[in-house]
């Protein structure tokens, strides 16, 4: 379970007069029960946690027409009875065990976790509605909310498709007050991202940075680490003649060859690889594991994050070669938990601070250089992480700065 200090709950009053923002009610809109892994059921709660801080009276909602998945039969299925265990434990993390609905596609729309008219009467008096995300198409009845907001954790693609002409990704634009980005390089000069006329606000990812801090320093006999999709198709967009590339192996593989020129172990946790891959990589002195054996359970990979020296990872050509300023949720976690991180620059470095702690490459050179010198200061990089994730990343600072920027719509 998470480390949850008493006491977490701040007052409405103190929240409004730490933040400006007249709200007290907020729906939060996600994928928890749709997607059963520990990545996505950590982003969730830091949002529900870091707005409950805040003071708000903050309900769950899962809405997106998608039949339920079970991962232990690893099927699609009609029966929401493995859905309905995960929400209610995982939303129990953060005390919101009674505080959450599911409407069932494979059930005509059936409400879980109370009436469908508690459910309208929730949407109804929120003054935010967050759909994380991005993945609920909102209907006529979300739109009575006065801010809607748009979190777009996966940039670059949207922009294209916009910019492209879909209609899909425009409507799902058009039925929100608010874009709120992890693209947070978006607009600057060496941002090759085209943008449309929306209402773009900056954002990243809200950690419960108590949850995650061990309060050590990183064990310099420990490996640097990831947790990854390796091989990911049908993603890849075309711009302006050229083509960008979604899946990580592509950029793994310009790195190939790290672990022979630097005094580290490198342990990947990967999904979506096939034997062919695993060989290539553990030819080439890295090891792997099974990233699905580790996201069934989040304390699992929390506890494999934390028994990293750092992270070493890769990011999606298309945030790299066109400067999105995207930075991984899952990489913020690490900072928190005290692990220096290394990892493709993207251009976060104009709204992260960089050189201890945090270190980006583009070259492989500048990758073998990050990882020495961790080596040559764990403890002093582990420290900066930790600021980092205390300065940029605690929950109740990112989603104060997120509700200034969307202001009250009542």
């Amino acid at each position: 379970m998470p480390r949850r200090p008493a006491g977490r709950l701040g007052s409405v009053g103190a929240m409004n007069r730490a933040t400006g923002w007249s709200g007290t009610r907020a729906v939060v809109l996600g994928v928890l029960g749709q997607s059963p892994f520990a990545g996505v059921t950590w982003q969730v709660l830091h949002y529900l946690e870091g707005l409950r801080r805040l003071g708000l009276d903050v309900t769950y909602v899962e809405d997106t027409g998608e039949w339920p998945y079970d991962p232990v039969t690893n099927v699609i299925s009609a029966d929401p009875a493995f859905t309905l265990r995960f929400l209610k434990d995982s939303l129990g993390r953060c005390g919101m065990d009674d505080r959450w609905f599911y409407r069932c596609a494979a059930e005509a729309g059936r409400v879980y976790g109370g009436s469908a008219d508690d459910l309208a009467a929730r949407i109804r008096s929120a003054d935010v509605l967050i759909n994380l995300t991005g993945a609920t198409v909102l209907r006529e009845e979300h739109l009575v909310v006065p801010v809607r907001v748009y979190v777009e954790t996966d940039p670059v693609l949207p922009e294209i498709e916009v910019a492209d002409g879909n209609p899909f990704t425009i409507g799902q634009f058009d039925a929100h007050t608010h874009i709120a980005t992890f693209g947070e390089n978006f607009g600057a000069p060496d941002c090759g991202v085209p943008l449309a006329d929306y209402r773009y606000v900056p954002t990243r990812q809200p950690v419960v940075v108590d949850w995650w801090d061990r309060g050590g320093a990183p064990d310099p006999a420990s490996s640097f680490t990831t947790i990854a999709s390796w091989r990911q198709t049908g993603k890849d967009l075309a711009w302006q003649g050229e083509t960008y590339t979604w899946s990580k192996h592509v950029e793994f593989l310009k790195v190939l060859d790290l672990p022979g020129h630097v005094p580290a172990t490198f342990l990947l946790a990967l999904s979506g690889a096939e034997v062919d891959d695993l060989l290539l990589l553990e030819g080439a002195g890295w090891r792997t594991c099974d990233a699905l054996a580790l996201s069934g359970d989040p304390d699992d990979y929390r506890t494999f994050i934390e028994g990293s020296l750092g992270e070493f990872t890769v990011a999606k050509d298309q945030n790299v070669r066109l400067r999105s300023g995207w930075f991984s949720d899952r990489s913020a976690c690490y900072l928190a938990a005290g692990l220096p991180v290394v990892t493709q620059d993207t251009g976060f470095g104009a709204s992260l601070p960089t050189g201890a702690g945090l270190l980006p490459f583009l070259t492989f050179g500048e990758a073998v250089d990050a990882v020495q010198q961790i080596l040559g200061d764990p403890v002093g990089h582990g420290g900066a992480a930790r600021e980092i994730a205390r300065s940029h990343f605690e929950a109740t600072t990112v989603l104060s700065d997120l509700l200034d920027a969307v202001g009250s719509g009542r």
